[in-house]
């Protein structure tokens, strides 16, 4: 596994604005995964780790797309019907093609080649809706431009381009465009090997009973479903208690094992808060103290060589401060693309107040206005630890650094969970 430098999340001053955060993150931070062949059906949600080059056209030669009839376009009266005597048929895969002639037509099938003949053979598809049969011959209609509904060899695709790029992370589509220029494996990045734990005497599992003063343990679960959306390998490690030497061990132990640890609370001065010193016990921890809200410090640093991560205990600040920092880092790790995310222009449906210098993020869901647009309705309550208005909502809204106050009716960016959280 490749390994990381001992200063690479070395950060001054009091307070990092998000988008020096993400600068930081992308020129210090290095892919560690090395790379691996997969097959297609395996692909999705993989990390390309190579450029694909298509080494055929596509389409490989001129076809039809449409049912109908292929013709010259010259043979046809623009100002009337025209009618042709039809001297062959074609279907899609037909490898013996008929000759066409000036002054006929030939039918022919979605897909299919078009077939040669004087003057380069016919250039323009009639769709069979727009004709009309009379005996042997076709009636076709006028108006038609020419090459309508015929497709040239290489109008999608042409042999030797780049059709999918290293770092992209594989959607469907892109399964499917891996597999028209003939590939039937690609090479991605190897999943990203992240130990999750988290800490804390007051945790337990879901399902079992609570005596008072314990919780259920979410924020493992909630990070654990945002790494597999990523394509990480997960190893949940459990809850550790609040001992030094239990958690100092767990790290030693994980280390050798993983290419991230990621774990949410226990990195504050708290006397019982034993992650920071197990982790500066090993390595080294950075609180990067970032200009945000929901959030607060979020610990990132290093046991021994390997990257760890410390997230909030609130659950919205977990989740927010992933989304927003760890995503990305993530995302760097396995050799992906450092893009940000696609936000769009909604309509806020209230008023807030903020404080100036700080980005901020609203949970919203999205409803239809009089008018047919979206406008953003804020959740009622605005605590980090309320898990049910990550729910309630479709996105956040961000705001950013300089404003200080926002009317409702202002556009605002919305960032859907779907583009992030997943």
């Amino acid at each position: 596994m490749a390994q990381l430098s001992d200063d690479c999340f070395a950060q001054g001053g009091p307070l990092m604005r998000v988008d020096e955060a993400r600068r930081l993150l992308s020129d210090t931070i290095v892919p560690v995964t090395a790379s691996e062949p997969v097959a297609l059906h395996d692909a999705l949600g993989r990390i390309l780790a190579e450029d694909i080059v298509s080494p055929v056209d596509i389409p490989p030669a001129p076809n039809s797309a449409v049912d109908g009839y292929a013709v010259f376009h010259a043979d046809l009266d623009p100002d009337g019907n025209t009618r042709l005597p039809v001297s062959g048929r074609v279907t899609a895969g037909q490898m013996k093609l008929p000759e066409a002639t000036r002054g006929s037509a030939i039918r022919i099938f979605t897909g299919a080649r078009l077939p040669a003949g004087e003057k380069g053979g016919p250039d323009t598809v009639m769709m069979q809706e727009d004709c009309e049969i009379d005996g042997d011959h076709v009636v076709v209609r006028p108006g038609i431009k020419k090459g309508a509904n015929a497709r040239e060899i290489g109008e999608d695709v042409k042999a030797g381009s780049v059709v999918l790029h290293k770092g992209q992370k594989l959607r469907p589509q892109d399964v499917g465009q891996a597999a028209a220029v003939g590939r039937r494996e690609v090479l991605v990045s190897r999943r990203l090997k992240v130990g999750l734990f988290s800490t804390g005497d007051e945790l337990r599992e879901p399902g079992s009973d609570l005596e008072p003063g314990a919780i259920y343990d979410s924020n493992r679960y909630t990070i654990h479903a945002l790494l597999t959306g990523l394509g990480c390998a997960v190893d949940d490690l459990g809850i550790l208690p609040d001992k030094f030497d239990v958690v100092r061990a767990a790290l030693d132990e994980a280390r050798g094992r993983h290419d991230l640890l990621v774990t949410s609370g226990g990195v504050s001065v708290g006397e019982e808060d034993h992650v920071k010193s197990a982790v500066e016990a090993l390595g080294k921890l950075h609180l990067w103290r970032l200009a945000v809200k929901p959030g607060r410090p979020i610990a990132l640093g290093q046991v021994g060589r390997v990257p760890f991560v410390g997230l909030p205990g609130n659950p919205v600040a977990v989740v927010v401060t992933f989304l927003t920092i760890v995503r990305p880092l993530i995302l760097r790790l396995m050799g992906g693309k450092d893009a940000p995310p696609h936000t769009f222009r909604v309509r806020a449906g209230f008023d807030h107040k903020k404080k100036k210098d700080r980005r901020e993020w609203v949970r919203a869901h999205l409803v239809e206005d009089a008018s047919g647009g979206l406008t953003a309705e804020k959740f009622p309550r605005d605590g980090a630890g309320i898990l049910s208005s990550l729910v309630a909502a479709d996105g956040l809204i961000e705001l950013p650094e300089d404003l200080t106050r926002l009317e409702a009716g202002a556009m605002v960016e919305f960032l859907p969970f779907s583009e992030v959280a997943q």
